[in-house]
């Protein structure tokens, strides 16, 4: 599998009922360094784990709009908005979040993330400005 792949296939699991994603795409020695609107957060392979864990816990689906995928050798950069339904209102999704990330591959895994987010504005020229 190429590094792109790898990482496409990351986001086209479903990420919010399968526990086994992050085990399966994340080297142990993972580190995401995460720069958001609540501010910068270092994250290792447990702390990635427990993210996705939570959302898990919220969301009935989650699912990635991604409009850029590009690789230079073993690095992945990928821009996308995610979107998600909630437990109490699974016919309604909505956007969550725009994300710009740079993942590192190693070993057929993800070693390093260098990531930024902010809230999805949800207007939609915001929203197709995210769009192929």
């Amino acid at each position: 599998m190429t590094p792109k792949e790898i990482v496409k296939n990351f986001y086209d699991s479903d990420l919010a009922n399968n526990s086994e994603a992050v085990d399966k795409y994340f080297h142990k020695d993972c580190i995401l360094n995460w720069h958001s609107s609540k501010g910068f957060t270092a994250l290792d392979f447990n702390g990635i784990k427990n993210v996705f864990e939570e959302i898990s816990k919220t969301y009935q689906a989650v699912r990635f709009e991604i409009s850029h995928l590009l690789q230079d050798n073993n690095t992945i950069v990928i821009r996308y908005t995610s979107y998600g339904s909630t437990i109490e209102n699974p016919d309604e999704e909505f956007a969550l979040a725009h994300f710009t990330s740079i993942w590192e591959i190693k070993d057929n895994k993800i070693i390093k993330g260098f990531q930024t987010s902010q809230l999805a504005d949800s207007g939609a020229l915001s929203l197709k400005s995210f769009s192929k």
